[in-house]
């Protein structure tokens, strides 16, 4: 349910609600409006009316039941867009955010080279995996920890915040300890004691949609997140499995517009994942800014052919460069800034 407060409603009143919700079995949850202040209460709905109990308080406006499943989530919960901060970048409204790094860590050499090259072009935050989730255990799995002390590194000399994934409650600890935003893979996106994990920790994350999850489920993942108290998460679309075998995945655009409807979550598309094709990278990237996507994820690496992890799909920073040059052409059309 949605307590939504009178305009000029004081603390102490505010203070009151969430102290009723709380004696009545409830979690509250604050949203704090342009215009007024909206309170969501999580409980068993079908127990207590929240009308008859909440909706009388001279200072409660109307209390509206939120038909979606997810909760704190919706729109219906947050009218105003978030704005998530990672580091000194924001991500959300009027911005365009591009995260690029190699998909894994491969040595001190290589993702220096590859900071300054997509620093230089105009990317903002810095991504590259110490932990890899491959789907042959006798791939590449990540540098681990040194790979972490890589990226810390790159983060002091280039400035740049690090976005890196955790693959398990395990790692959670030592990936807490070095990145600013903490990346929740595809395959982990309904590991839900995880995701709950993170919600604890109030770092920025990054959401990524599951290979094979609709965006309800997406949306639902990132509900246990934010019923941790954790409202710093940004979802990312980086395709679906489909019947075509021409790309690596399906990139669903269509979703950027519709979790914009649904949700007031910031969402950034990963089109090298999408794709599996560097050559579609540049395409996909023009019409993610155009669907209204608050970013972009890309994987660069300085010799793709090279590369231990995802070469394919891998843009060289030449390449990187020629995109984000034609970006910030279309993001000035849409008055966006990169």
């Amino acid at each position: 349910m949605i307590i939504v407060l009178r305009h000029g409603t004081s603390q102490q009143e505010i203070d009151e609600i969430v102290d009723r919700l709380k004696k009545l079995g409830f979690g509250a949850h604050i949203s704090h409006g342009t215009e007024r202040t909206i309170i969501g209460a999580i409980g068993d709905e079908r127990q207590v009316n929240l009308e008859e109990k909440i909706g009388v308080l001279p200072f409660v406006e109307k209390v509206i039941p939120i038909l979606a499943p997810y909760k704190l989530t919706s729109r219906e919960f947050r009218p105003d867009d978030t704005v998530v901060e990672v580091g000194e970048v924001s991500v959300g409204p009027g911005k365009f955010v591009v995260m690029a790094g190699p998909c894994a860590v491969e040595s001190e050499k290589q993702l220096m080279e590859t900071a300054y090259r997509v620093k230089e072009a105009g990317a903002t935050i810095l991504r590259a995996g110490a932990f890899k989730p491959r789907t042959s255990p006798y791939s590449f799995q990540g540098l681990g920890e040194k790979g972490l002390k890589i990226l810390a590194k790159a983060r002091e000399e280039t400035g740049m915040p690090i976005v890196t994934e955790a693959l398990g409650i395990e790692e959670l600890p030592l990936v807490n300890e070095y990145a600013d935003m903490i990346q929740i893979g595809a395959r982990n996106m309904q590991n839900f004691r995880l995701l709950e994990a993170v919600g604890k920790l109030r770092k920025p994350v990054l959401l990524k949609r599951g290979m094979m999850s609709t965006v309800d489920e997406l949306l639902m993942s990132a509900e246990y997140i934010l019923s941790q108290g954790n409202y710093k998460v940004i979802l990312c679309e980086r395709g679906i499995r489909t019947f075509e075998s021409a790309t690596r995945n399906t990139l669903d655009l269509s979703c950027v517009p519709l979790v914009k409807k649904q949700s007031h979550l910031p969402i950034v598309v990963d089109p090298s994942h999408g794709t599996g094709r560097s050559d579609l990278v540049p395409a996909m990237s023009y019409a993610a800014l155009a669907a209204g996507a608050d970013g972009l994820l890309i994987e660069v690496h300085p010799n793709p052919i090279e590369a231990l992890s995802d070469g394919p799909q891998s843009q060289d920073p030449i390449q990187f460069s020629t995109m984000m040059a034609e970006l910030k052409k279309i993001a000035g059309i849409k008055g966006r800034t990169i």
